[in-house]
């Protein structure tokens, strides 16, 4: 088997005009999880109160779909590869790691800080309306639930720098540590039986996909002899499909993120060498009309859709509620046949109202981030504090006190991110030693 051992900077393998291909899978992506998130949202009234609940749970479903959406490993791959080729490209600017963790807390916060705001203030509405009290929490607790998105993500490009100066010293061996750790802490949760010790893996599985990214980004991958990228991804399916028959992992590729498992990294490796492999198709559908037009649209929008889908999905659910109390016909019951039957235009709706909400929202996300020269120190902290933010949510759920003290914690970091820096040697020298020479930003976990 031939391997590739070195490969020049991304930069001198592809000019510095956009990859179709990956804004295409990435667009892919996103639409993906909405479906699927689509596809999870259920609502029922009982005894005249409406409820939101989870229509995948007990369905035979669920397993086959999240086998064709659980699309996360690759997204992290995508994040790995897109982050080390504008890192790698700043860099010969002259910029400095600083400034690229900083421009990355304001892209990932920017439209959070919005999206939090206003369902904390709905939830203000809905409560003021009457709506019971059990209903509206339920509502904020599944508006937080993608958001463990957010938080991880922001963590793993805040390490981008470190980590691609470690890959560029030694690859094999950086991706190897992260590998063996995430496997580690898989083994010691299923021998001590202790769930709550796979959320370390939210670190370590996300950080070992976005590391693949970087092997991507060199062209390493794209240079490997086409029968050994076939045989990885047989591989990583062979490896799957031994572990949900050993039960090592379960078959749901849904219930694999929560905590994460290893079986995330088998599905990324597949997905990368899949990707390798269709990339010059895939490159030529991106370039014509229906599919740029796609991409185009949810490309500079990407993370204004994925904060803003469950919001429209639970908007569209209480409609959908409200319509059943006002008229007294019945809602489907969830995997009934009539169910079945509006799932396409329930799919239709919440992309449509998705698309519309992200057309106004956007322009948020599509600001120029303000210029970012500040201390590593302070870049540091931008990033724990959006990721406290984000984790109080996810650990006690959204309410009008959560979303404010996690506004206000936002609001902290981007007011952090964009501070200038000190005039002096002393500042100079801050920067000469920040995340670029490998110190790394603090790694929180959350749920």
């Amino acid at each position: 088997m031939t391997v590739a051992t070195a490969a020049p900077a991304a930069s001198a393998l592809r000019p510095h005009s956009r990859d179709r291909a990956i804004d295409l899978v990435r667009a892919a992506c996103i639409l993906g999880v909405v479906v699927l998130h689509a596809m999870m949202v259920g609502v029922g009234v009982a005894g005249g109160i409406p409820s939101f609940v989870n229509a995948s749970d007990g369905t035979w479903w669920i397993v086959p779909l999240s086998w064709v959406l659980q699309v996360m490993p690759l997204f992290f791959v995508i994040g790995g590869f897109s982050a080390a080729t504008a890192y790698r490209r700043a860099r010969a600017r002259g910029s400095d790691a600083v400034a690229f963790v900083s421009g990355r807390v304001h892209r990932l916060l920017r439209p959070a800080i919005v999206t939090i705001g206003v369902v904390g203030a709905l939830l203000a509405l809905l409560a003021a309306a009457g709506v019971p009290a059990d209903l509206v929490a339920l509502a904020g607790f599944r508006f937080a639930q993608p958001l463990w998105f957010l938080a991880v993500f922001l963590v793993c490009q805040a390490l981008v720098p470190g980590l691609l100066r470690l890959h560029e010293r030694a690859p094999f061996a950086t991706i190897a540590v992260l590998a063996a750790v995430a496997a580690a802490v898989d083994g010691v949760r299923l021998v001590s039986g202790i769930d709550a010790l796979g959320f370390l893996n939210l670190a370590f599985v996300w950080l070992t996909l976005q590391q693949l990214g970087f092997f991507l980004a060199d062209g390493r991958i794209d240079a490997l002899p086409r029968r050994t990228r076939v045989l990885a991804a047989a591989g990583a399916v062979a490896a799957l499909a031994v572990s949900f028959v050993s039960g090592i992992h379960s078959p749901d590729l849904v219930a694999n993120i929560n905590p994460p498992t290893t079986a995330l990294l088998l599905v990324g490796i597949a997905h990368t060498a899949l990707f390798s492999l269709l990339r010059g198709p895939l490159g030529r559908l991106a370039e014509r009309r229906p599919a740029r037009r796609f991409t185009d649209f949810v490309t500079p929008r990407a993370m204004t859709v994925y904060l803003w889908h469950m919001p429209v999905l639970l908007g569209l659910a209480g409609l959908s509620a409200m319509w059943a109390l006002t008229t007294g016909l019945p809602l489907p019951g969830v995997d009934g046949p009539w169910w079945w039957l509006t799932r396409p235009l329930w799919l239709g709706a919440a992309l449509t109202a998705t698309a519309a909400v992200a057309l106004v929202a956007a322009r948020v996300e599509a600001a120029t981030p303000p210029p970012a020269t500040g201390s590593a120190r302070r870049a540091g902290l931008a990033v724990v504090a959006g990721v406290a933010g984000v984790a109080l949510l996810l650990v006690v759920g959204t309410t009008v006190v959560t979303a404010a003290i996690t506004v206000a914690l936002v609001a902290w970091a981007l007011r952090l991110a964009r501070q200038t820096r000190s005039a002096g040697v002393e500042g100079g020298q801050r920067i000469r030693r920040s995340l670029v020479d490998g110190v790394q930003v603090p790694l929180p976990t959350a749920p």
